[in-house]
């Protein structure tokens, strides 16, 4: 198998993983198996192991040395200094991004909140509610920042998905409204409000997930 032919595979490999793991299909803390995974693609070790460390590097796998591949798991100490840190840096990159928005992107933002709060199904929730937050730093012109945040959100998938489950479609309300005065914000342009509204509605899952423990395992 040449070089390239294996890079195609790898990075095919790695989208279909990914779209796993991002859907709860594969839960934290399972073994990925190469052998498994080569005979589920149809390809050979390398492309596999090129894919492995791709998903690494998305913070969706964890590699350990003459042992093998996990999907990444956090105990509960771990998740909340993930969202601490999510809870300040996010803002940040929302400040990056927000005078970079288009009027077709506040449109979408807008949609997007819309959309959610006639969603009931969990999965689908979770795919508008990361599309219009990532939608909403996408304009951001960092080096570092973008890609950190987005290994965070991978990383916290499964924590989200225990939060949407745990609230439940009631509990969720707290949530649309402020998805929609995030958008508010950011049509008035209000870089200030948008970081107070942001680094609230994270802090609300944190602080959520603080309640239950039993979401992490014994």
């Amino acid at each position: 198998m040449t070089e390239q032919v294996a890079s195609v595979a790898s990075l095919r490999i790695a989208d279909g993983l990914r779209r796993a793991i991002l859907a709860g299909e594969l839960q934290p803390g399972t073994r990925v198996r190469q052998v498994d995974v080569a005979a589920r693609y149809g390809a050979s070790r390398l492309p596999v192991r090129e894919a492995l460390r791709i998903l690494a590097s998305d913070g969706l796998v964890t590699l350990v040395a003459n042992s093998g591949a996990w999907v990444s798991q956090l105990d509960e100490h771990e998740c909340a200094e993930i969202y601490e840190i999510r809870e300040r840096l996010e803002p940040l990159l929302l400040r990056e991004s927000l005078p970079h928005l288009t009027e077709e992107d506040v449109r979408t933002l807008a949609g997007l909140a819309e959309d959610m709060e006639r969603q009931s199904e969990v999965e689908a929730f979770l795919r508008l509610d990361r599309e219009f937050h990532l939608l909403s730093y996408s304009r951001a012109e960092t080096l570092m920042l973008s890609p950190m945040i987005d290994r965070l959100w991978n990383t916290t998938q499964h924590y989200r998905r225990a939060f949407a489950l745990v609230v439940g479609t009631e509990g969720r309300r707290a949530v649309h409204l402020e998805h929609h005065l995030l958008v508010d914000a950011i049509l008035r342009e209000d870089a200030l409000d948008a970081e107070r509204v942001l680094a609230g509605h994270i802090r609300r899952t944190r602080l959520e997930l603080g309640h239950h423990p039993e979401i992490f395992g014994p």
